[in-house]
């Protein structure tokens, strides 16, 4: 496969050889089927060059080290061998550069992800800068797949085997602050000192080597007290099996097995530690090939080109100008006004208006953000001085001052039609000039809440996710009355604040809603039918939801479940009609966590779980269950409930396509996976589909719909596709 030159080299101060990652053509510098080659053959240069005494890695890209593999090359690999054969590729590009005659510093500024970190592991030293930019992890398990370039057998030498099992296992990114702890990198440095810091360690190493020393390579990566201890632990046979089987039952209880590439991250790690570092690459090898091409494997991947291509849509086209976005207005101090808050200053960068009628709430809001910029700066996210720059950024009003001159004004004020025209009625008459409003609504039309106001084609909603500053996705929704740059703005904006953006068109629900209504309803029903409570929980977070449906109508509020359910009925018709039941429920005062009372009980916990409050089968007259679902009379729910709430869910998306609710099917699986937690591993509801076939998917609903009913009745887009 050929493709764009990676590698330039030139020669610098005291006989180091430079060597810079510089992809032809491209914004990021991404590992190719060919980069390994053309690594050994950088190397084997220098191997022939008497002279040079250390060599230096770096990139020319302004703030990006290596990003990784390119994806595209892994969607590509159509079986285990091929899959096999690049890994080994990429491993001896890396044995290459451990085994150099010379030392080889890596010098780090921006992402240094996947493949890039590990050619940096296989370095002899490791410098990296401060900048927020800056970034080291493995991904590789966010894809399905593990590292196919010695970065199994690598991290845990380097870091130890805990802490590289929490980054292989996760994915997760660090910053080089806390590279820096963990040992990851040997330097931090300003931007600016990076290559003359990275050329006085390289020095150093070449004269240690020079001198004799012994273990040169590793002369900076002095073991603290605790990797002494953990590598005693994990070179001891039952301390190691302690490491590995607590790893395990973490892995198993967060993934419930639908993930096959955590399992053999840990058997690859343990196998390199227990038969040597050679025999941990053949299996390291093998693996990669055998994950690459498992269907969870191409769910993720699929997942990953669907997000980027949200991230590179901008909106419609216009030819007015957008504004820059200095100021922003928040409306409503709760816990979402507080959420937008967060992320406009510590992402986005603006200034913020918050504004709330009630000077205790802006007191607790106040606290609120201080505390989340604490917490950033504890974990190195942030320096001192740049949380109190983002605080400076920050001010509050009970009244309009200061409203009215932003270029922004977000409400978030309680889910309420009238409540919610009040402040956009308020904002327009006080406003010094006309402003973009976003309303932050989860159900209401943006259309009915701009019903009669001055300037409805500066009104668009923008539907966060809780909590805001944790929930990665932001539904930008549109009216036909919405002009295009306002929507590019709002695009914008969200992107600005770190969020996953997705654009969709107005609507009872909009897209996210909408899907969750029947989602939850089919939940209920099963709990009508026998189904225990914690039953309907285990068998949809066993699916791959990260919480059970009764555990999010605990969160979200029993009552706001309903209401938001009434919307849907009155506009959407009978498929969209919940259990009768549950407005007992709310009229017995049972609203779910914020009261204490809900499905679970909030009085009691063992070990951070929550019994069910079985006092809720009372309240809906029904008995208690006892005997599990498959020893329950033939009378008893039919059909495994996980798999009725998945299809409800994936026939309303194959809906809010036809309806042109969503702009595409890639909209609708990052929509569904990012802002409800449906399953990555299924790919979201249209790669479900593609994935069983649609005559498959058809075939299940019309099924399903014989035994419980016409809300099962297939999407007329699902009937053109089988």
């Amino acid at each position: 496969m050929s493709g764009p030159q990676l590698l330039s080299m030139q020669r610098g101060e005291g006989n180091v050889v430079f060597v810079y990652f510089d992809q032809e053509g491209e914004a990021v510098n991404t590992l190719r089927s060919q980069s390994g080659s053309e690594l050994e053959r950088i190397f084997d240069r220098i191997e022939q060059d008497t002279d040079a005494v250390a060599v230096i890695l770096s990139s020319k890209k302004a703030d990006h080290f290596i990003a990784g593999a390119d994806i595209s090359m892994l969607d590509g690999v159509s079986d285990v061998a091929t899959g096999t054969q690049l890994s080994r590729m990429g491993q001896a590009a890396t044995e290459r550069i451990a085994r150099s005659k010379v030392p080889v510093v890596a010098a780090i500024h921006g992402a240094c992800l996947g493949g890039g970190l590990e050619i940096a592991l296989a370095c002899h030293g490791r410098v990296g800068t401060i900048s927020e930019k800056t970034k080291l992890g493995l991904p590789e398990v966010q894809l399905g797949i593990l590292p196919g370039m010695g970065g199994t057998q690598r991290l845990p030498q380097v870091i130890g085997v805990s802490d590289a099992l929490d980054l292989l296992l996760s994915g997760r990114q660090v910053s080089a602050r806390s590279a820096l702890k963990l040992g990851l990198l040997d330097e931090v440095v300003d931007p600016g000192s990076l290559e003359r810091a990275a050329l006085a360690l390289a020095l150093r190493l070449a004269q240690a080597k020079h001198d004799g020393a012994k273990r040169w390579q590793s002369l900076m990566g002095a073991l603290s007290p605790e990797a002494v201890k953990e590598a005693a632990l994990s070179d001891n046979p039952l301390g190691r099996k302690l490491v590995f089987d607590q790893a395990e039952q973490k892995v198993l209880a967060k993934t419930r097995g639908n993930y096959p590439a955590p399992l053999r991250i840990l058997h690859v790690v343990r196998l390199g530690l227990e038969q040597g570092f050679e025999r941990g690459l053949a299996a390291e090898a093998d693996a990669f090939g055998q994950l690459v091409v498992t269907p969870e494997a191409g769910a993720l991947r699929h997942v990953y080109f669907a997000q980027q291509a949200t991230k590179r849509f901008e909106g419609p086209i216009t030819s007015e100008p957008c504004p820059s976005i200095g100021k922003v207005a928040v409306i409503g101090a709760g816990f979402m006004g507080q959420g937008i808050a967060k992320v406009s200053l510590h992402h986005a960068h603006t200034s913020v208006r918050l504004r709330d009628k009630a000077r205790e709430q802006l007191g607790l809001a106040l606290g609120s953000v201080d505390q989340y910029l604490l917490d950033l700066v504890k974990r190195g996210r942030l320096s001192a001085w740049q949380r109190q720059e983002h605080l400076n950024r920050l001010t509050t009003t009970t009244d309009h001052l200061g409203v009215s001159e932003s270029d922004v004004v977000i409400e978030a004020v309680f889910e309420d039609l009238g409540l919610k025209r009040r402040v956009l009625f308020e904002v327009e008459k006080h406003a010094a000039h006309p402003v973009i409003f976003a309303t932050n609504t989860s159900a209401l039309r943006v259309g009915d809440i701009a019903h009669g106001c001055q300037h409805p084609e500066r009104v668009i909603g923008l539907h966060y996710f809780s909590p805001v500053e944790k929930m990665p996705l932001l539904e930008v929704v549109t009216t036909d009355k919405t002009a295009p740059w306002v929507v590019r703005t709002a695009i914008v904006l969200g992107k600005r604040q770190g969020k996953t953006v997705i654009v969709v068109s107005d609507g009872p629900g909009f897209y996210t809603t909408r899907i969750l209504g029947p989602y939850l309803n089919e939940a209920a029903y099963g709990l009508l039918e026998g189904y225990p409570v914690e039953e309907v929980d285990k068998q949809l977070m066993d699916a791959g939801f990260p919480v059970g449906p009764f555990t999010l109508l605990d969160e979200i509020g029993i009552d706001v479940g309903y209401k938001v359910g009434q919307v849907l009925l009155t506009a959407l018709g009978p498929r969209m009609t919940p259990p009768a039941q549950l407005q007992a429920l709310v009229e017995l005062g049972r609203l779910g966590r914020k009261n204490g009372r809900g499905f679970y009980s909030y009085a009691e916990a063992n070990k951070g779980k929550r019994p069910v409050d079985k006092s809720v089968y009372q309240d809906l007259q029904l008995p208690i269950p006892h005997a599990p679902p498959d020893t329950r009379s033939a009378g008893a729910a039919q059909v495994n409930v996980a798999e009725r709430c998945l299809l409800a869910m994936v026939n309303e998306a194959a809906r809010c396509l036809d309806e042109g609710i969503l702009r595409s099917p890639d909209d609708g699986d990052v929509g569904a996976i990012f802002g409800l937690g449906f399953p990555a591993h299924l790919g979201g509801p249209f790669h479900l589909i593609r994935s069983r076939g649609a005559r498959t998917v058809v075939a299940q609903l019309q099924s399903l719909a014989q035994k419980y009913g016409s809300r099962f009745e297939p999407a007329e887009y699902l009937r053109r596709l089988a």
